[in-house]
């Protein structure tokens, strides 16, 4: 298990925006992959090709989601962390880390973030392009890959604790050539350490518990069909079929009873979809960490508040 510290598509305008509507494809689809352990620095890593990079930032329903709701804005991804919009902050970060790197945001309604500073400054540079959010995530990240191509980086509107060695890193070890996708993990010990109300769910698996970092890699068309297992919610379904349908039976049986490691689960997912999965585990926890209610958004703004007074 490896561990580490840490040209797009000119879609038709929409009203004076760059919008590609879910079936369109792009220029950028021609784009070929980067040609090309678990404990290693990344600081040194080279990045030679830079990926598209791909926020999503839709609602997980109709309803106004209830962070929202309590500070005062009408969509989560504009939820404020120390005094800037969620989505905002990762766009921003993602534009400052790859400086050519062509950017997509996927959300049901552009007008509602257009004009959060960072969103608006990258559209009218024609950096960032919008892409219609779907009523399923693995259905808007499906209709995004139409458009953004591959390599392709996926993260979300509320991963505000993301840094630009995190997003090194994943790309680095996808450039390797080793693997189709690359799920970003951090591991229980490190994410408290980070903060001790930082995170409360846990995939576990025998030697150890880890929590995933909203930071995914894919190398190409061929890894989408590992993004079925979100589909039903993973070990977290609240249904059992649903995590039967997420996981198989087999490896639901498995990680119940943690007879499983996390590399072999994910050997056991490559075989089940067809394709390569590999874990990346970071050392810093607070990759680990995103904003989903009242306590996650304390927690991210002291993490943030302790970065600047470091």
């Amino acid at each position: 298990m490896r561990k580490g510290s840490t040209s797009p598509a000119a879609p038709s305008p929409n009203i004076g925006r760059r919008w590609a509507s879910a079936p369109r494809c792009s220029a950028a689809a021609r784009r070929r992959s980067a040609p090309s352990d678990r404990r290693r620095r990344v600081a040194g890593a080279e990045v030679t090709q830079p990926p598209s990079i791909l926020v999503l930032a839709g609602r997980r329903s109709s309803t106004l989601d209830p962070l929202a709701a309590a500070t005062g804005v009408t969509h989560k991804a504009l939820v404020p962390v120390r005094g800037e919009a969620m989505v905002g902050r990762v766009l921003r970060i993602a534009a400052e880390t790859f400086v050519d790197a062509p950017l997509f945001v996927s959300v049901e309604d552009f007008s509602v973030i257009a004009e959060e500073p960072s969103v608006s400054r990258l559209h009218a540079q024609g950096r960032l392009t919008v892409i219609e959010a779907q009523h399923h995530i693995v259905d808007s990240i499906v209709a995004a890959s139409r458009v953004t191509g591959f390599p392709l980086l996926i993260t979300t509107a509320d991963n505000v604790l993301m840094t630009p060695e995190g997003m090194r890193a994943i790309v680095a070890e996808g450039a390797k050539g080793q693997a189709d996708t690359i799920v970003m993990l951090a591991e229980r010990g490190d994410i408290m350490a980070a903060h001790p109300d930082g995170q409360r769910r846990f995939y576990r698996f025998r030697g150890g518990a880890y929590s995933n970092c909203n930071l995914f890699w894919l190398g190409s068309d061929r890894a989408l069909a590992a993004t079925e297992s979100f589909r039903y919610g993973g070990q977290f379904a609240k249904r059992k079929k649903d995590a039967v349908r997420a996981l198989g039976l087999t490896a639901l049986f498995l990680y119940l009873f943690r007879l499983v490691t996390v590399d072999g689960m994910f050997r056991h997912f490559s075989r089940r979809f067809g394709v390569r999965l590999r874990p990346l585990v970071m050392d810093d926890g607070r990759l680990a960490i995103d904003v989903d209610n009242a306590r996650t958004h304390r927690v991210a703004e002291e993490i943030l508040a302790r970065d600047t007074n470091a």
